[in-house]
């Protein structure tokens, strides 16, 4: 997301945790809650859990498209690209 030359961790688009959840597995196939994700920074993955719940990053922000259109969001990456 912040472009910086970083070391990148999985970031599930579906937290791990909603997987047996009776709601994701109703709307997702199984294959999809394991492989939908993006690398990430560590700190910008970090941003991300300490902004939304488990629940709201697997129902609202499952796409990094939605993830981006997040004002908060879209503020943190803004200010992250110009950090070294």
């Amino acid at each position: 997301m912040c472009e910086r030359e970083r070391r990148l961790t999985f970031h599930h688009l579906i937290p791990r945790r909603c997987h047996s959840n009776k709601w994701f597995r109703k709307n997702f196939e199984k294959e999809d809650m394991h492989t939908r994700g993006v690398d990430l920074c560590t700190q910008c993955h970090r941003y991300i859990h300490s902004t939304f719940s488990e629940k709201e990053l697997g129902r609202k922000y499952n796409t990094l498209e939605a993830l981006l259109a997040d004002e908060k969001i879209a503020k943190y990456v803004a200010w992250a690209k110009k950090q070294k």
